[in-house]
């Protein structure tokens, strides 16, 4: 790929994707300083990588691929990640289940809750949901993780039924 391709990709990807990679970090990494670096490994890393895209898949999944696989690394390299507990999402259940009305309506805790439960996730299962509530479809997901469709079903379902449980009902989360 000429040198030209290469920054044309990165700069479509990056208006395309910016502010998605920028959540994704956030969904793997707490800390605002370790977040703002994993963030500038992701640009590196999806620019690097185009220097093998070859167009069999579409940009969108090719940037979600790279950018997984270096969050995950970012985060099994991190040696304080593997002290937090994480599980699968078969495993994670929400503690308080009796919210008020109040923390119903309150969108921020809502969404603080989301991100709470995502972080106590193992990897694949952080990608799948992270990718889900970016609105990437459960076909891309798949070919994004290496994950059957019909697993991320499974898995975005059992998410979407954790949190109608602890929101009572609220409709869909999205």
């Amino acid at each position: 790929m000429a040198d030209g391709d290469h920054d044309r990709l990165f700069t479509e990807a990056i208006d395309r994707f910016g502010g998605a990679l920028a959540r994704l970090a956030r969904g793997y990494e707490a800390d605002a300083d370790l977040r703002r670096d994993l963030e500038q490994e992701l640009q590196v890393a999806l620019w690097q990588s185009f220097a093998a895209f070859d167009g069999r898949c579409s940009l969108s999944t090719w940037v979600w691929r790279v950018a997984h696989n270096r969050a995950t690394s970012h985060m099994l390299a991190n040696k304080r990640h593997a002290q937090r507990g994480w599980a699968s999402i078969e495993e994670v259940e929400i503690a308080d289940a009796n919210a008020t009305p109040f923390e119903r309506a309150d969108s921020d805790r809502a969404m603080a809750l989301i991100l709470s439960i995502i972080d106590r996730l193992d990897p694949p299962d952080r990608q799948i949901l992270l990718l889900y509530l970016e609105g990437v479809a459960g076909a891309e997901i798949g070919a994004v993780t290496g994950v059957s469709p019909d697993a991320v079903a499974a898995k975005i379902h059992r998410f979407k039924s954790m949190l109608t449980r602890r929101f009572g009902g609220a409709g869909d989360i999205r």
